[in-house]
């Protein structure tokens, strides 16, 4: 039996194909290689600082180039170094690194509903991520600010300046209409450095910029426009889309187009049409100077921005007023900054005059200002430079800080404070008593009236008794003389009688005397009541009493 039982031989040797380490071995290499294909094809990591997170998450927002994955979020922390936080983000591929440098931006996509529209829809599925705009390269940068808003390529459009003194209702995002078709939007909104009104970038399509010139104007389309500017009623109802969003609108004539537009030049944002069609002088580039005017009249009607006219164009503004009571003179005095363009007063035909010159040469002469009012419906004022007052020439005195322009001596006021005058002095009339005199004239004109009928009976019953008379064949025997006298008489009461019955009481004098005097009592009681219903409601000649 025991030689059927094999012997086993040891061996001493290690065979290292038929070893059992082989295989972990193997996975060993084969993991080695994938970590080394890993790490040599892995992206660069950057950070980028946001003011402030708006939905992205570590490990699951992605980062999108022209709508491909390019990279994912791998951390969200503070940093109190800086104002906002710090996101990291690792991209897949080395191929991205020449895209990170200084030209790069990185904004945030979310879902976003307003009056403009609805955003960032495709959000709603795959969350917010992190949109891309690159260019390739050369220097690597880490890290990167992020912007708040979309960024736009400027070789798919161009961006301009605009400016305002308040900012007129304009928000990011407002769109930029040119004939009822958007062409832009507002990109950036910001305080000018002086801080005394509101800048704007916006951005035009490209296929509209050349639509944008030098004398293009631009305006705030607002819901319902009404303006009485030069006495003309300008009522405008915007569409239903600016009605919801609001908007900017500008013009182009075209006969700028040729002209090009400085990276620094700045367009003024009207607001409303138009004050932006309203006539303006002056050369292309502006000439502004700071004048102060001092005046003891009311200026309760003039504001800010208000209008500063010579010979009825516009050419400048009201920048500041100030006010102080007089406690000697129990009266308000203003204070008044103004901003006028003097380039309007360069003389053409003068090639080595100046606008400032030609300015202060005219107030030598005669120039001065006034407040004036601008319509007798509102009763806002504006600034007035005139020649035609009573107040000889004048001089520009220099003060500390401006200038200061002789004032025009007070004249009339408005049409409104005119017709004030009238009503007041029509209310003080004695209207009760000239109705009293009305009717005791009526009554006495009544008395001639009775006392004619009186008469006229009187002469009919003399007229009878002497034709009684001069029928008597006794009549006919008197001597010729006072048969003549008599018949004269006869004829002379007859005629009287003719004359009296003109006054009896249905005769067409009493008739007509009454009828005036009738009418002269009703339109006095008239008057009575439109006067109380001007006392009551002034401006009711206009719009009525309702």
């Amino acid at each position: 039996m025991s030689k059927n039982i094999p012997e086993i031989t040891e061996s001493s040797k290690f065979n290292f194909i038929t070893s059992i380490w082989i295989v972990p071995f193997i996975a060993m290499m084969i993991a080695g290689w994938l970590a080394y294909e890993y790490f040599e094809n892995r992206g660069p990591e950057i950070k980028i600082i946001f003011p402030k997170n708006e939905g992205l998450t570590a490990g699951q927002s992605l980062v999108k180039f022209r709508n491909v994955p390019i990279g994912k979020v791998t951390k969200i922390y503070l940093d109190e170094s800086v104002d906002g936080v710090v996101v990291v983000i690792r991209m897949n591929s080395k191929d991205a690194t020449p895209y990170m440098n200084n030209d790069t931006k990185f904004w945030i996509v979310k879902p976003e509903v307003g009056l403009t529209g609805v955003s960032g829809l495709d959000t709603l599925i795959s969350g917010t991520y992190i949109d891309v705009y690159a260019k390739k390269g050369k220097e690597f940068k880490e890290m990167h600010f992020g912007l708040t808003q979309p960024y736009h390529d400027s070789s798919k459009g161009e961006y301009f300046h605009l400016t305002s003194i308040n900012g007129n209702n304009i928000s990011v995002g407002t769109p930029i209409y040119y004939k009822n078709i958007k062409v832009g939007q507002v990109e950036y909104l910001y305080l000018s450095l002086e801080r005394k009104g509101v800048d704007f970038l916006i951005f035009i399509d490209k296929e509209y910029a050349s639509y944008v010139h030098r004398d293009s104007r631009f305006w705030t389309k607002n819901m319902l426009n009404i303006d009485l500017t030069k006495g003309k009623l300008d009522l405008n109802i915007a569409p239903m889309n600016f009605l919801l969003a609001g908007g900017i609108v500008f013009s182009s004539s075209g006969e700028k187009k040729n002209h090009r537009i400085e990276n620094d030049y700045i367009f003024r944002l009207y607001k409303s049409k138009t004050e932006a069609e309203a006539n303006n002088i002056g050369a292309s580039v502006k000439t502004n100077k700071k004048f102060l005017l001092l005046t003891e009249e009311s200026i309760a009607s003039l504001s800010v921005d208000s209008l500063v006219r010579f010979d009825g164009f516009d050419i400048g503004k009201v920048l500041e007023i100030k006010l102080s009571y007089s406690q000697k003179m129990h009266k308000m005095f203003g204070q008044i900054l103004i901003e006028l363009d003097t380039s309007v007063f360069v003389d053409k035909h003068d090639v080595n005059s100046s606008g400032v010159k030609n300015f202060y040469e005219a107030v030598e002469e005669g120039l001065r200002a006034r407040i004036a009012a601008l319509d007798p419906i509102t009763g806002a004022q504006f600034v007035d430079l005139t020649f035609h007052h009573d107040d000889g020439k004048g001089k520009i005195k220099q003060g500390k800080y401006y200038a200061r322009i002789p004032m025009a001596s007070s004249q009339k006021g408005s049409i409104v404070e005119s017709v004030t005058q009238i009503l007041d002095k029509l209310n003080h009339l004695p209207l009760e008593k000239l109705l009293a005199s009305v009717t005791s004239v009526i009554e006495s004109a009544a008395k001639p009236v009775e006392n004619a009928n009186n008469l006229l009976l009187d002469l009919k019953k003399t007229v009878e008794h002497i034709n009684k008379l001069t029928s008597k064949k006794s009549f006919e025997v008197m001597p010729d003389e006072l048969n003549i006298a008599l018949k004269e008489m006869t004829r002379t009461l007859k005629a009287t009688r003719k004359v009296v019955k003109g006054y009896d009481s249905d005769s067409l004098v009493k008739e007509q005397l009454t009828q005036t005097l009738e009418v002269v009592t009703k339109t006095s009681k008239e008057m009575q009541l439109f006067l109380r219903m001007l006392n009551r409601k002034p401006n009711s000649l206009i719009f009525g009493d309702n």
